[in-house]
Formats: C-alpha cells, sequence, structure tokens
C-alpha cells in the first residue's frame, strides 16, 4: 500500500481516539472487519477502540461464536472438560479494573475485564501433583502462552468473557481470551481455545521470540503484593 493511504488510515485511526464514544465504535467495528481480510499486517498499526490497538500473529482469524466455539482443558488433570461459551457464562464471574499496559509503550487505564477465574477451572479438573504449569492456546492456530501453575492461580487472573463491560469483541480476541491483570498484555492470549496443564513451562509465541517468560508489569498496574514466579 502506499504512503499516502497508509498515512490517511493512521490519521483516521487518531481522530478515533480523540472523538465521540459512536465513532471510536465505528471505528473497531471497520478494523475488525479490517483484521479478517488484511493479509498485509497494516492493522497492528492502528488504534482500536478505547485505545486499544489490533494485534495478530496471523494474517486472518475466524470468528467463532455460541455454536461454535470451545474451551478445553486437559493435560496432568484428573477430569479433563470442554466447556461452551453458555457453560462459562453460567459460572461464577469476577470483575477486576486494572491498567492495560503493552509491552510496547501504550497503556489504557482502568480497564475493566470479568470472567471466570482460571483457578476455578483448573479447580474442577483437578490437577495432578506433577502438574507445575499452565500451557494457553490459541484459535487462530499460532498463538500461545504459558503461566507457571501458582501464577495461574492468582485471582486476578481470568477467563475473560467481558472487555470494558461488554462481552469481548472479535478484534480484542473474543469471545474469550485470558486476562493476565499484573504481566504485560502479551501474556493475555487472545481467541483462548486451550488450557493444558504441564510439568513445566514451556515458551509461547513472543517469549520463542525473545520476550521474558515472567512479564511482571509491577506495583504501577495495582499490584501491591510480591510476584509469585
Amino acid at each position: 500500500m502506499g504512503r499516502r493511504i497508509v498515512l490517511s488510515m493512521l490519521g483516521l485511526g487518531a481522530a478515533g481516539v480523540v472523538a465521540a464514544p459512536q465513532l471510536q465504535g465505528g471505528l473497531e467495528a471497520l478494523l475488525g472487519a479490517a483484521a479478517d481480510k488484511d493479509p498485509t499486517g497494516l492493522t497492528e498499526l492502528l488504534p482500536n477502540g478505547g485505545g486499544f490497538r489490533y494485534y495478530s500473529v496471523v494474517s486472518s482469524v475466524p470468528r467463532k461464536d455460541e455454536s461454535s466455539y470451545r474451551l478445553t482443558v486437559d493435560g496432568l488433570v484428573d477430569r479433563p472438560a470442554t466447556y461452551t461459551l453458555d457453560q462459562l457464562r453460567a459460572l461464577p464471574q469476577t470483575r477486576t479494573v486494572r491498567d492495560v499496559q503493552c509491552v510496547t509503550g501504550w497503556r489504557v487505564p482502568q480497564t475493566p475485564f470479568s470472567g471466570v477465574k482460571l483457578s476455578a477451572l483448573l479447580d474442577a479438573a483437578g490437577v495432578r501433583p506433577e502438574g507445575k504449569a499452565i500451557r494457553f492456546t490459541c484459535f487462530d492456530g499460532a498463538y500461545s502462552e504459558s503461566l507457571t501453575l501458582s501464577q495461574a492461580r492468582r485471582d486476578d487472573v481470568l477467563v475473560a468473557l467481558r472487555m470494558q463491560d461488554k462481552p469481548v469483541s472479535h478484534s480484542h480476541g473474543g469471545p474469550v481470551r485470558l486476562y493476565v491483570a499484573p504481566m504485560y498484555f502479551y501474556k493475555s492470549a487472545k481467541w483462548l481455545s486451550g488450557i493444558t496443564v504441564t510439568s513445566d513451562v514451556r515458551p509461547g509465541y513472543w517469549e520463542e521470540r525473545g520476550y521474558d517468560v515472567d512479564a511482571w508489569v509491577g506495583r504501577s498496574n495495582g499490584r501491591t503484593d510480591a510476584p509469585t514466579v
């Protein structure tokens, strides 16, 4: 694409950040549609609704809904399970409000996320004694992440169904994403489809490319307790 077109689209994105919420919502819808069709990765450069940016490591991500979405919990557990979207919604929900911090520098303050505590799903599955870590996989077919078991059991780690008090949109990783409140946002895997208990930490997509496995943001993100590594 030509430089003039790129600059024009960036200008539209900047306008959406400062304009009325209706314009931001329209921009988010536009980018969500573009993300499915854009093989260039250009959408990764653009501001999304609410100050967020769209990121994907693949050129196209399939859409999932109530009829097609499934989340599996397996690995070193006694009771593997598969959840539909309705089943996740029926479980007790937790809401947390924290700053979202991207490792690339942008930040969105006081962002609400709601969903099921990851620890509740792990307890329901029955983690075996040899289970020490969690590997997360995504239905984009490429992204992955990991946490230690102690990190995964924190009360501020959610399997999130709502973001900014709305259902998690496709462009934000919906219908279900991981939310790891005290860590940089790349740990909060989008388009979550698998939770696998493992015997050790397996580096995720960005860790394999040089990012830190432990991605604590620190006290600026509202965490006052010591990190559990």
